[in-house]
């Protein structure tokens, strides 16, 4: 019996975690890469990352240097239908993550957007948006899910390295999940009720714009998705959005000064 409730609920956790995956989009190489979504029926699979050494974790803090930060803490608004939604963004221990964050909120890019995929089903989970393509209403809902930022600069797609920091490190691990890259310590940011963390494809370094929120606690998503953010407000109004919710503004309210914009 406790074999069969372990069997369940890891059948549980492969299957909802493909819901954090970004579908694939024709114009990104790295997208082309895309898994397909376990909860369609087909499996996935995950090659490890060769363990980055601590000279190339701080290689490749270097490398994103031309990437937006946010050096602190700043507080997100996020209004969806009417009520809103009060997120403080951790830039301390996800610079990069966060800072792309407040990047595209000044942007603009949320407004308008939908929450194009929520998973509460046979259990709560997330609730996902962020994808560029939702704000034409016209767009294919089954089709949402597939899209990042285009930075009109490059017209390419921006992507942000994964991000996240172990307790008691010094920086950020960047383009490995803890386990690939050998740290053994918990994230500083964890999948608590109300966290806030990018979606990505089967690429460490392939987040873009889209984001979810978590609905409850879900630990084992901890070291290989880049928390940067806890909703500290309006969590009643995250439990009630469904598929096809719209975030109407998002605005920054808090902590601009901490904010350094793409170089």
């Amino acid at each position: 019996m406790q074999m069969q409730i372990k069997i369940q609920r890891w059948f549980f956790s492969f299957l909802i975690i493909g819901a954090l995956f970004v579908g694939g989009c024709g114009s990104s190489p790295a997208a082309n890469s895309t898994p397909t979504n376990p909860a369609s029926g087909e499996s996935i699979s995950l090659s490890p990352s060769p363990s980055p050494s601590p000279a190339a974790v701080v290689a490749a803090s270097s490398q994103f240097s031309n990437l937006a930060r946010l050096q602190g803490k700043a507080t997100v608004v996020m209004t969806v239908k009417g009520a809103p939604i009060t997120i403080e963004l951790d830039g301390t221990n996800a610079p990069i993550t966060a800072g792309n964050f407040v990047d595209l909120v000044q942007k603009g890019v949320y407004d308008g957007l939908v929450f194009h995929r929520v998973v509460r089903e046979p259990q709560p989970f997330v609730v996902q948006g962020g994808d560029p393509q939702g704000k034409d209403p016209k767009f294919p809902a089954a089709r949402l899910g597939t899209g990042g930022f285009i930075d009109p600069k490059t017209s390419t797609e921006r992507m942000i390295p994964l991000e996240i920091k172990a307790k008691g490190a010094p920086n950020p691990t960047y383009s490995a999940t803890l386990q690939e890259a050998g740290v053994k310590e918990k994230p500083v940011l964890l999948h608590s009720r109300g966290a806030v963390a990018m979606a990505r494809s089967q690429s460490p370094d392939s987040a873009s714009s889209q984001f979810y929120f978590t609905l409850t606690d879900v630990p084992f998503l901890d070291g290989s998705y880049a928390v940067f953010g806890y909703v500290k407000q309006g969590m009643d109004v995250v439990d009630k959005i469904q598929a096809g919710d719209r975030i109407e503004k998002a605005t920054v309210t808090q902590g601009l000064e901490n904010f350094k914009p793409v170089q």
